[in-house]
C-alpha cells in the first residue's frame, strides 16, 4: 500500500490547489515543496510585483493630486519600507496557504524532490525519506530564463527572482530587456517613482503576444511618462563602465546603445525541471516543457504535469484550473471548466487584460468576425480619475454572433474581463450581455456602448 493517494511536486498555484481539490474529493495527499509555499506567483511574481506596483501607484496619485486641488509636501519614497510592505504582503498570504492545506489534511513535506521511479519520490531536505503514491502530479513552476548573451552576468544585471527579492537603492536609470508583461509591469513600478526607463524589446511592439492595439496603446502611455521605447531591437551583449551599465542593440542594422544603473533581465520563464527524475527514468518532453495529453498525464504511468512545467500558458490563475481539473480527473471527476478561455492580465496604467481571439488571431484561425470598440474618453470615471488613453474592443463570430474575444485597455480591466469570459466560455451574444444593466458612473458601463455596436454590426 502506499503512503498516499497522490503526492503534489510543488506547491505553488497549480499545486496546491491541486492538492486542496483532492483532499475535498477524499484522497490522502501530500505536497513535498523546497521553498516557500505558493511558488512562484506569491514570492517571486504576481503578488510581490502587485504589491510594489500598488506602492508605486500611490505615490504617483500623491505627486499628481494637485490637479485635483490635493496639495501634499514632502511626500518620498523608503525603498525599504515599500519592500517591507511587500514582504509583509507576502507573508500573510503564505500562512493562510499554509493554514488551508493544513486544515484539509494535506501534508506539507519540506525538501526537495526527484522521482526515482513510477509512484515513488526521494526527498532531500528537512524531511528526508522516500515517499510512495498512487498518482504523482508535477507542478515545479519556472524559473526566469537567462538567454546567452554577454555580460547578463555582470553586477548590476538582475532577473524579476532577484529584484522583488531586494533593491537596496532606487537606481537614477533602468533599462529593461524585453517589453512583454514583466517587463512593462516593472516600468510602470520605476516610471511611478521617477526613475528613467528604457525598454529594449526584439519584437515589433510591446506586449508582442498580445492584440496589436494594445501593445502600441500602452507604448503611447509610456512615452508620456517619458519611457524610452526601443522596439525591433536585438540585444548583442551588455557592457559596464564604472558604475553604469550598458545594453548594445541592433535596430534597423544600426548599433544602438542604453545606459542605465540597473538592467533587468525580463525575456520570460523556462519550466523548471532541474533535478525533478532520478536515474533510469525520465517523462517525453515538449521542448522545454514536459509533454502532456489533455488529461495532463505524461509519458510514465501515474504521473501528470501542470502549470509553468507543461503548459505553454504560464499564468498562476491557469495553473490553478489546471491543478483542479487534474485532480478531478484522477478521481474520475470533471470540474466543467473550459480550460482553454485563458484571461491575460497586465498591471500597467491603465490596466489591460485580453480573453479568447484578437482580430488577427481569428482571421489566421479562419474564422470570419465582427468586431467592435469603445474609447473611454467620454467615460465619467476615466475622466474624474484622469487615467489616460482607454478602450474596450469586442470580437464576434460573424456568423453565430457569440462573442470569441475581448481586448481592455482601462481602470480595472482586469476586473472587468471576467464576465466576458464567462461570455465567451458560453457562447452568449452581444444581444444577451446587454440585459444586464450596468452602473453609473463606472469604467464598466464604458463596456455597454461596444456591445451595442457590435450588435449593429451582426445585425441583430
Amino acid at each position: 500500500m502506499s503512503d498516499y493517494q497522490l503526492i503534489v511536486i510543488g506547491a505553488g498555484p497549480g499545486g496546491y490547489t491541486a492538492a486542496l481539490t483532492a483532499a475535498k474529493l477524499g484522497l490522502k495527499s501530500a505536497v513535498i515543496e523546497s521553498g516557500d509555499c505558493g511558488g512562484t506567483c506569491l514570492n517571486r511574481g504576481c503578488v510581490p510585483t502587485k504589491a510594489l506596483l500598488h506602492a508605486s501607484n500611490t505615490y504617483s496619485e500623491v505627486k499628481n493630486a494637485a490637479r485635483m486641488g490635493v496639495h501634499i509636501e514632502g511626500a518620498s519614497v523608503d525603498l525599504a519600507e515599500m519592500y517591507e510592505f511587500k514582504r509583509q504582503t507576502v507573508e500573510k498570504l503564505r500562512g493562510g496557504i499554509e493554514s488551508l492545506l493544513k486544515a484539509a489534511k494535506v501534508e506539507l513535506i519540506r525538501g526537495k524532490a526527484a522521482i526515482t521511479a513510477a509512484g515513488t519520490v526521494c526527498v532531500e531536505g528537512e524531511n528526508a525519506g522516500t515517499y510512495t503514491a498512487d498518482s504523482i502530479i508535477i507542478a515545479t513552476g519556472s524559473v526566469p530564463a537567462r538567454p546567452p548573451i554577454p555580460g547578463l552576468e555582470l553586477e548590476g544585471v538582475v532577473t524579476s527572482d532577484e529584484l522583488l527579492e531586494k533593491l537596496d537603492k532606487l537606481p537614477e536609470s533602468v533599462v529593461i530587456i524585453g517589453g512583454g508583461v514583466i517587463g512593462v509591469e516593472f516600468a510602470t513600478f520605476f516610471s511611478d517613482l521617477g526613475c528613467g526607463v528604457t525598454i529594449v524589446e526584439g519584437l515589433d511592439r510591446l506586449l508582442p503576444n498580445m492584440d496589436r492595439e494594445l501593445g502600441q496603446s500602452l507604448a503611447q502611455e509610456l512615452k508620456k511618462r517619458n519611457v524610452k521605447l526601443f522596439t525591433g531591437a536585438m540585444v548583442e551583449r551588455v557592457e559596464k563602465e564604472g558604475d553604469t551599465l550598458s545594453v548594445c542593440f541592433k535596430q534597423k542594422d544600426a548599433a544602438v546603445k542604453a545606459e542605465g544603473e540597473l538592467v533587468l533581465c525580463a525575456i520570460g520563464r523556462r519550466p523548471y525541471t532541474e533535478g525533478l527524475f532520478g536515474k533510469g527514468i525520465a517523462a517525453d518532453m515538449d521542448g522545454r516543457r514536459i509533454a502532456v495529453d489533455k488529461n495532463y498525464k505524461t509519458s510514465i504511468n501515474g504521473i501528470y504535469a501542470i502549470g509553468d512545467v507543461s503548459s505553454p500558458v504560464q499564468l498562476a490563475h491557469a495553473a490553478s484550473a489546471q491543478g483542479t481539473a487534474c485532480a478531478g480527473f484522477i478521481v474520475g471527476k470533471s470540474n466543467g471548466m473550459d480550460m482553454s478561455i485563458v484571461p491575460g492580465c497586465v498591471y500597467c496604467k491603465p490596466e489591460i487584460a485580453a480573453v479568447g481571439f484578437s482580430e488577427a488571431a481569428a482571421k489566421e484561425a479562419g474564422i470570419a468576425v465582427k468586431t467592435a470598440k469603445c474609447t473611454l474618453f467620454s467615460n465619467a470615471r476615466t475622466i474624474i480619475a484622469g487615467s489616460g488613453r482607454g478602450f474596450m474592443k469586442l470580437v464576434a463570430n460573424a456568423g453565430t454572433g457569440a462573442i470569441i474575444g475581448a481586448q481592455l485597455m482601462c481602470e480595472h480591466a482586469t476586473d472587468i474581463i471576467s464576465q466576458l469570459s464567462e461570455a465567451i466560455a458560453n457562447a452568449m451574444t452581444p444581444r444577451e450581455l446587454l440585459k444586464a444593466m450596468r452602473p453609473h458612473p463606472t469604467y464598466e458601463e464604458a463596456l455597454g456602448d461596444a456591445l451595442e455596436e457590435l450588435c449593429i454590426k451582426l445585425g441583430i
